[in-house]
C-alpha cells in the first residue's frame, strides 16, 4: 500500500496536477479571504471555508479523475491487477496520496490565519473544528472521485461525473427537505460554527468507506474477468 501511495504522491508533483490543484485552491482562497474576511475587517478565519468548500467541488476532480481511469487507458491497470498487492491496498494507496495533497493545501491556509492574528485574535478552536469538517468533506469527495475514475477509462468523463454528482447533492435540498441529509455541503456547514456534529461526522466517514468499498469491488470484478 505504501509503495502505491508513494508512487501516486510523487506522480502529482512529477506532473502539473499537484501544482495546479494547490495553486488554484490558494488563488481562489486568497480571493475569498479578501472578500469575506479582510474586506470586512473580520477575524473569523472559519468564514473563508464556506467558500473553500465550494472550491473543492470543482477542483477535487483534478486530483481524482486520473487515479484509475489513466491506468486503464494506458494499460498499466493490468500490471496492478496482477501484482502481489491486494486491490484494497492499491485503492487505499491512491486514496491516501490524494488526501495528502489536500492536507498540504490545508496547511498552507495557516498563513491566512497568521495574517489575521496581526489584526485581532481569531478563534483557534472554531478554526480547527472547521478544518476538521473541511477534511471530512474533502475525503468524501476524493473517495467518490476515485469511484468515478474506476468505472471509466476516460479521465474527462470521470471528472464530469464527479462534478455532476457534487453539484447534484448541493442543490437537491432546494427541491425537497428529504434530501437535506444527502447534501455533503449542508453537513459541512455546521462545522464553521464550532460544532462537531457526531451524526454528520459518521455520515462523512460512512460515505467515504462505502465509495472506497465500491471501488474495490469494481476493480476486483475486473481482476476476476481477466
Amino acid at each position: 500500500m505504501w509503495a502505491v501511495m508513494k508512487k501516486e504522491f510523487k506522480s502529482y508533483f512529477y506532473s502539473p496536477i499537484g501544482y495546479v490543484f494547490i495553486g488554484l485552491f490558494l488563488i481562489m482562497f486568497s480571493i475569498f479571504f479578501y472578500t469575506d474576511v479582510f474586506n470586512y475587517q473580520s477575524t473569523n478565519f472559519e468564514y473563508i471555508f464556506y467558500s473553500g468548500a465550494t472550491i473543492l467541488t470543482f477542483i477535487v476532480p483534478i486530483l481524482t479523475m486520473r487515479t484509475i481511469a489513466e491506468e486503464r487507458k494506458t494499460g498499466t491497470e493490468q500490471l496492478l491487477l496482477t501484482s502481489p498487492l491486494s486491490i484494497t491496498k492499491i485503492v487505499l494507496g491512491k486514496f491516501i496520496a490524494a488526501t495528502l495533497i489536500v492536507v498540504i493545501t490545508l496547511l498552507c491556509t495557516f498563513m491566512y490565519f497568521g495574517i489575521l492574528s496581526f489584526f485581532g485574535v481569531p478563534h483557534i478552536t472554531t478554526a480547527l473544528v472547521t478544518m476538521l469538517g473541511f477534511m471530512l468533506l474533502a475525503i468524501s469527495y476524493i473517495s467518490f472521485g476515485i469511484l468515478a475514475s474506476s468505472i471509466t477509462e476516460n479521465q474527462i468523463i470521470a471528472g464530469v461525473i464527479t462534478i455532476g454528482f457534487f453539484i447534484l447533492t448541493w442543490f437537491l435540498p432546494q427541491f425537497s427537505t428529504i434530501f437535506t441529509n444527502f447534501s455533503l455541503i449542508n453537513m459541512f456547514s455546521k462545522f464553521p460554527s464550532g460544532q462537531i456534529d457526531i451524526a454528520d461526522t459518521v455520515t462523512f466517514i460512512t460515505f467515504t468507506v462505502a465509495c472506497l468499498l465500491l471501488t474495490i469491488i469494481f476493480m476486483q470484478r475486473r481482476k476476476s474477468v481477466r
